[in-house]
């Protein structure tokens, strides 16, 4: 199972509608696309399972392959494929932020700047307010309802986006929502200063570990991955994205152990955006000490931005990271990351 009609909506703010905290609370942003088409994308605030509060991160300066990928698609909605490569978000395998720096927030609250609703507000009432953003919304689509009213802005027909946050590693009756490359969430850009604002919200109920195909959790303890705790001792430290010479170049990404303890790295991988997998040398890495590590089978990172993730011997994702266009141009550097 999965969404339905998942996609991108790439639409102007023009209202917006807080619904405090009680039963299922959204925060409702109305928008309207180039062709004067009405929507409404309902953000989900509070969580129907416990615990409660959702997850959030904001980026203002969000910098990701993810927004190239995205030039060129029309206002309005875009029905997306399933799958890596295209401008799809996937929080586990997207790497489009370090999920240890995901946080909680009550829905609604009383007073300024100390809730999910005005956090949302912030940044939204700034599109509203700047004629030339444009919000990227990314979930599941609902109507349009040609006879039916929408029932919070009123506009005819009902129309929009909700599902509006992580849409795999679901527990209980959300399992049916579960899959890859179909997460939801809200970028906006800001033409006028170069920059976009990436926000990304997720149930603390959900599981970081999922099947690659269905999205399915894999593991049922605590629902949240050993990096969110700051506890992961491997990461990808730099890449030499675009060594000098002509292609086949002689790509690497090197690994940092930063832990106290050696870590054994057999049967580990380092996969690619299009999913291709190369082998880690094996052994152990000792405690404080880098590992460049030759890419094989494939594996490749374009000079036009992209993904690179590191898998243990089981298949779980370790660390992930993301690099732009722009970070790949210097032909001989390597990116730090």
């Amino acid at each position: 199972m999965s969404l339905k009609t998942y996609g991108v909506l790439i639409t102007r703010a023009v209202d917006t509608r807080r619904e405090g905290a009680v039963d299922t609370p959204h925060y409702q942003i109305h928008l309207t696309d180039d062709t004067g088409t009405h929507y409404r994308a309902s953000v989900n605030v509070l969580s129907q399972q416990r615990p409660a509060d959702l997850l959030y991160l904001v980026d203002e300066d969000f910098q990701h392959p993810l927004t190239t990928r995205l030039e060129g698609l029309p206002s309005g909605w875009n029905t997306l494929p399933s799958g890596p490569g295209g401008p799809n978000l996937d929080f586990v395998r997207g790497n489009l932020f370090d999920p240890g720096k995901l946080r909680t927030l009550p829905p609604d609250v009383s007073g300024p700047d100390n809730d999910l609703a005005d956090l949302l507000d912030h940044y939204v009432r700034r599109a509203v307010d700047d004629r030339d953003a444009r919000m990227y919304v990314f979930g599941e689509r609902f109507g349009p309802e040609p006879k039916v009213k929408d029932k919070v802005f009123g506009f005819l027909p009902g129309n929009g986006v909700h599902d509006i946050h992580m849409n795999q590693g679901n527990s209980g009756r959300f399992r049916g929502d579960d899959g890859v490359w179909q997460d939801g969430g809200l970028l906006v850009h800001f033409p006028g200063q170069n920059r976009w604002v990436g926000i990304f919200l997720a149930f603390q109920s959900q599981s970081w570990h999922t099947d690659d195909v269905t999205g399915q959790p894999l593991d049922e303890v605590d629902g949240r991955r050993p990096e969110q705790a700051g506890v992961q001792p491997v990461r990808i430290v730099a890449a030499l994205v675009n060594p000098l010479g002509p292609t086949p170049e002689a790509e690497n990404v090197t690994l940092l152990n930063a832990s106290p303890d050696p870590v054994d790295l057999t049967g580990w991988q380092l996969v690619d955006r299009v999913g291709k997998r190369a082998a880690v040398p094996a052994g152990a890495l000792a405690p404080g000490v880098c590992l460049p590590v030759a890419l094989s089978n494939g594996v490749q990172l374009g000079n036009h931005g992209g993904e690179i993730t590191l898998l243990d011997a089981g298949g779980l994702k370790v660390h992930g990271v993301s690099y732009t266009a722009e970070q790949a141009t210097r032909e001989g550097w390597t990116v730090v990351f």
